[in-house]
């Protein structure tokens, strides 16, 4: 916590101060931050880099064994580093935090915007999803939201977590191999699909809201996840502004709560 120390002799407080600040508007300790970031960014490099071995991948993030990289990457992603390298997924569960002048020059006015998920899926980065909007302008999206978030995060931090990778797993499963699955809030998620056809995003909807009420395991208690799905499809434009492409896919969400 060293670098610590020091931003907060930047910021002309002391290292508690900012600790607290850091709580209060991002709802995660500094800690907690860091070790989320760190397992995020060890989990793209695992899918990007096979040839590495675990303890290659654990020492380059500061951890001495892989026992000790296990635990705080069981801790995040609720399986162990060689299950999830079989699995071959990723997504980015906790995104970077961005300032606001990052936010204004990416166009982005939420930070989730670059909280992008695939599994089995070519990975896209920001600039080529907004391409794949404006080539897919006419296609259906699928849009989930987690049915009672407030009650599964008091039951836990971490099976909140556990419950937002349970949900993105239903969604990847229902999603067909062109669709991209990504993330737009905090419990807030979207299918992208690749079809004209209502009744495809219909199917998937029906496939995804099959599985509510089936519940996922944290510290052997059976928590159940239900998930709100609507569909909805953009109104033809020749040009999609960020705000505008993520209030409407907000408002479909709401909509359907209803």
């Amino acid at each position: 916590m060293e670098r610590l120390v020091l931003l907060a002799d930047a910021c002309h407080c002391s290292k508690s101060t900012l600790e607290k600040l850091f709580q209060c508007i991002n709802h995660i300790s500094v800690h907690d931050y860091v070790v989320r970031r760190k397992m995020v960014k060890a989990a793209k490099m695992m899918t990007e880099r096979p040839t590495l071995t675990l303890l290659d991948i654990a020492l380059s993030f500061g951890y001495g064994s892989n026992e000790a990289f296990s635990r705080a990457f069981k801790q995040v992603w609720n399986c162990n580093p060689k299950d999830f390298r079989k699995k071959n997924r990723f997504w980015e569960l906790f995104p970077r935090l961005f300032s606001p002048s990052e936010l204004k020059k990416n166009e982005m006015e939420d930070m989730y915007m670059k909280d992008m998920y695939t599994k089995r899926r070519r990975m896209f980065d920001i600039s080529e999803l907004y391409d794949l909007f404006t080539e897919r302008k006419n296609c259906w999206f699928v849009c989930c939201d987690i049915v009672n978030m407030i009650h599964i995060n008091a039951i836990a931090r971490a099976a909140g977590d556990i419950s937002i990778l349970e949900s993105m797993s239903r969604m990847d499963a229902a999603a067909g191999e062109n669709d991209v699955v990504f993330r737009i809030g905090g419990d807030e998620f979207v299918i992208l699909t690749a079809s004209e056809e209502r009744g495809y995003a219909e199917e998937i909807a029906r496939k995804i809201a099959s599985l509510n009420e089936q519940t996922f395991t944290w510290n052997d208690k059976e928590i159940p996840l239900s998930l709100y799905t609507s569909i909805t499809r953009l109104e033809k434009s020749s040009h999609i502004k960020y705000g505008d492409l993520f209030a409407a896919l907000r408002t479909s969400i709401e909509e359907n709560k209803q």
